[in-house]
């Protein structure tokens, strides 16, 4: 999650001598980015699936927020068992401050019942922070003209690598049916040291909560390929909240799948609560989408209702994954056991 603006960022950032606080970057297209928001998802396709993730949010300032994730995951079905690899980096703000994780997710399907199936995951990671760019401190910034000095050096950095490397822990699990979802998943479990100035920073864990309910609305024309089925006409409200130290956040939406057409909605927000005294209204998301047997690729776009405004030029977002299937001789259909979020 970000802050709820970037004078607050900036302000951090300019009283931060002794630590550095950092909230996660987020995805928009949650549902396309399943190992980032819960290892519970790894494997959930029943295929061996590639997929991409790419956000440019606020690309109108010069404290922009750019995040790419790469990840890969395969279902085993002789031990029900999925198995997965994610890469995330991150670029924050206009200090440089860069992320990258490298991690590894484990998940297992448990059958409950003909109507109702559990999978808990985890995932363990590799994170390295470091700083493009020198920071300003306070003991830079004149009290009285307010002029900075950059010969002026804060004594906590001087001869020192503004790098950090550390071991991370996620935990989740998803329970399902052929309709419903609700997931839960807790990551920076054990809420690692992120400093990059040998302060103690420690990373919060981030708590996220998401569900969601497929609406069949009946069925469209009839494919001419060898399946013979009908198009897919659906409907999938969706949600998704995260909350990390003080920070909280609610997307709340709809999908409309027409095959092979995916429309999208969502409110970003918490409307009840306010931080600093602002409202925490962030945005409306608008998501366009194209969904193949094997592909699918997304759009969507964050229009900013906060008092941020969309001059800063809200958020742009672009997803894909792909499907392949090592598996034929032992398969099941595709949607006997899939988890029934927005398509992804």
């Amino acid at each position: 999650m970000r802050k709820a603006g970037i004078l607050l960022f900036v302000f951090i950032q300019l009283i931060s001598i002794g630590e550095l606080k950092a909230q996660d970057p987020q995805f928009s297209q949650f549902y396309a980015a399943p190992l980032y928001i819960n290892p519970a998802f790894t494997g959930a396709s029943g295929y061996t699936r590639l997929g991409v993730n790419y956000r440019n949010q606020w690309p109108n300032l010069q404290s922009s927020f750019k995040t790419f994730s790469f990840y890969m995951d395969h279902y085993m079905y002789r031990v029900n068992s999925g198995i997965g690899l994610i890469v995330t980096t991150d670029r924050e703000g206009s200090f440089g401050l860069r992320s990258t994780t490298i991690g590894g997710s484990y998940a297992y399907q448990l059958k409950i019942n003909d109507n109702l199936v559990f999978r808990p995951g985890i995932q363990f990671s590799s994170v390295n922070r470091s700083s493009g760019f020198g920071f300003i401190f306070t003991n830079q910034i004149d009290p009285v003209t307010g002029a900075i000095d950059p010969t002026v050096t804060d004594p906590s950095v001087v001869d020192k690598d503004l790098n950090v490397s550390f071991g991370d822990i996620s935990v989740g699990g998803v329970l399902y049916s052929r309709t419903l979802f609700l997931g839960a998943a807790v990551q920076h479990l054990t809420e690692p040291n992120q400093s990059i100035i040998e302060e103690d920073s420690p990373l919060p864990q981030r708590l996220t909560i998401h569900g969601g309910l497929k609406i069949n609305l009946g069925h469209g024309p009839l494919r001419r390929d060898l399946t013979y089925t009908y198009a897919e006409r659906s409907i999938t409200p969706v949600f998704q909240y995260k909350t990390q130290g003080s920070f909280s956040q609610l997307d709340i939406g709809a999908f409309l799948h027409l095959e092979p057409i995916n429309l999208g909605v969502q409110y970003r927000g918490v409307p009840f609560k306010q931080f600093n005294n602002f409202p925490n209204n962030e945005a409306i998301i608008f998501s366009l989408g194209v969904t193949t047997n094997n592909f699918n690729i997304g759009y969507s776009f964050d229009y900013t209702i906060s008092d941020l405004g969309i001059e800063a030029g809200g958020a742009h977002e672009f997803s894909m994954s792909y499907f392949l299937d090592f598996n034929k001789p032992v398969k099941v259909p595709r949607d006997r056991w899939r988890i029934p979020c927005p398509k992804n």
